[in-house]
C-alpha cells in the first residue's frame, strides 16, 4: 500500500485534533459527576429527552441520536429508572416497542445539571475561540461529519440549531 504519510502541517493539525478528542469527553464527564452525579452520556440522554415532545422517545430513536448501541443505551436507561429519572413505558403505536420517558424528577435534575454544564463547555472551548474561529469550527465539523456520517443518520442531532431560534435555558 502507497499510503503517503502526514507532512508537517497535517501532523500538527491531526495531534491536536486527538487531544481534543481525548482531553475534553473526561472535563466535560468530570464536570457533570462532580456537580450532578451523572456521567456525560447519562446527561446526554436525558437532555435529549427534555428537548423532545412529551419528554419521550422510542429506544430506537433514542440510540440512534445518541449514537449508542441498544445494549449500552439499556444499561444507562436502567440505572437513570433505578434513579427515578426516567421510565420504561409501552409505545401506543406499537406495542413491541418500548419508549423511554423523562420523570419529573429526571427533569429537575437536568434543570439543575444544564448550567454547570453549559458553564464548563463555554469556559473549555466556547470562551476559548473567536466568532470567526467558531464559524470555522462548524464548518470543520461538517466537512468530518460529511465522512463519518455520509448517511445523515445523527444529522437530527447535529444541524438541530442550524437556522432555529436561540436555544434556552430549560424553563421553570
Amino acid at each position: 500500500m502507497d499510503t503517503p504519510w502526514l507532512d508537517r502541517p497535517q501532523l500538527r493539525a491531526w495531534i491536536r485534533l486527538r487531544a481534543v478528542l481525548a482531553l475534553l469527553p473526561g472535563v466535560l464527564d468530570a464536570q457533570l459527576r462532580r456537580d450532578a452525579g451523572l456521567t456525560e452520556f447519562e446527561y446526554q440522554v436525558l437532555a435529549t429527552l427534555s428537548e423532545t415532545p412529551g419528554r419521550t422517545l422510542r429506544m430506537t430513536e433514542l440510540s440512534r441520536l445518541s449514537n449508542a448501541t441498544l445494549p449500552r443505551l439499556s444499561h444507562v436507561v436502567t440505572r437513570l429508572q433505578g434513579r427515578g429519572l426516567v421510565e420504561r413505558c409501552s409505545c401506543p403505536e406499537n406495542r413491541r416497542t418500548t419508549n423511554v420517558l423523562l420523570t419529573d424528577d429526571g427533569w429537575e435534575k437536568v434543570r439543575q445539571a444544564a448550567p454547570g454544564h453549559v458553564a464548563t463547555v463555554h469556559h473549555h472551548v466556547i470562551d476559548a475561540l473567536t466568532g470567526e474561529q467558531l464559524e470555522q469550527l462548524t464548518a470543520i465539523g461538517d466537512a468530518l461529519l460529511t465522512r463519518l456520517d455520509p448517511s445523515g443518520t445523527m444529522a437530527a442531532t447535529y444541524t438541530r440549531y442550524d437556522g432555529a431560534p436561540e436555544p434556552q435555558a430549560p424553563a421553570d
